[in-house]
């Protein structure tokens, strides 16, 4: 029962009332603020699939700790992030560096005046990473409130590489992201247009993306499918082992006093 996040109180911010959230605020509640994207995700998935994940893994690790009679509260998501390499191949949204950053301080800044000292951004999109790490720093300085950052795939990577049989953790719409788009609303994932959801391999995007020397590329230089790796291989069975992993490690190291200290 500890960890069944099922019948328990609602997680996310936009379904309670006013003075149900103040209650999480008074209870010191960790806040999952959930950063992700909204851009393609090659000829099969919907574009919101970064939020759609995130959201789900932030709601999930946050019941699991209303389980363990922790305080949590879930964010609303923004759903708009640094997207600019997929342009090119239409249907995406991007921000500038200097506008997402504005967003995240003041959305953070929100958070904390509304009585919330504890917050974790909880990241679902690859091309946020480096700029949230960067900028974590400049947050925690600007909010009176406690700042952690993280990146959900990256919390489960044993488990993520124990789960998938065509990569080790998730890439960009192939085995990862699909098999959880499968488990969490299936009826966003184009089964006829399956056969052609496949990139380069994980070993080739890796080749570009970690060379010694990093220039900047728009994704059209390492797929032309809009995919990295094969979401052919994509099962609801996996994307729930997934799913189910992230949320444990998100919610595991969230309460950990040690980052609170």
């Amino acid at each position: 029962m500890a960890d069944d996040p099922t019948m328990l109180p609602e997680t996310a911010w936009e379904r309670l009332r006013a003075e149900e959230i103040n209650a999480r605020a008074g209870d010191d509640a960790i806040v999952f603020l959930p950063v992700a994207s909204t851009e393609q995700h090659g000829p099969h998935l919907a574009t919101g699939v970064d939020t759609l994940l995130c959201t789900a893994v932030c709601d999930r690790a946050a019941g699991l700790l209303l389980a363990r009679r922790e305080a949590c509260i879930r964010a609303p998501a923004m759903p708009v992030g640094l997207a600019a390499h997929h342009m090119p191949f239409g249907g995406s949204l991007t921000l500038s560096l200097a506008t997402w950053h504005a967003l995240l301080q003041d959305m953070c800044r929100a958070i904390a005046d509304a009585g919330f000292s504890r917050i974790v951004i909880v990241n679902g999109h690859g091309g946020n990473a480096s700029a949230l790490n960067a900028l974590s720093g400049e947050l925690s300085r600007a909010v009176p409130a406690r700042i952690a950052v993280t990146t959900y795939f990256g919390l489960a990577q044993d488990e993520f590489a124990a789960i998938l049989e065509d990569q080790r953790g998730v890439l960009h719409a192939g085995e990862a992201e699909t098999s959880m788009m499968l488990a969490l609303a299936e009826d966003l994932v184009r089964d006829d247009a399956l056969p052609g959801a496949y990139g380069p391999p994980a070993q080739d995007a890796a080749s570009v993306l970690g060379a010694p020397m990093y220039r900047w590329r728009d994704f059209t230089a390492l797929t032309r499918t809009g995919v990295i790796g094969d979401a052919r291989h994509a099962t609801a069975g996996k994307g729930e082992k997934l799913i189910t992993a992230a949320a444990r490690a998100l919610a595991g190291m969230a309460s950990d006093q040690a980052l609170w200290a």
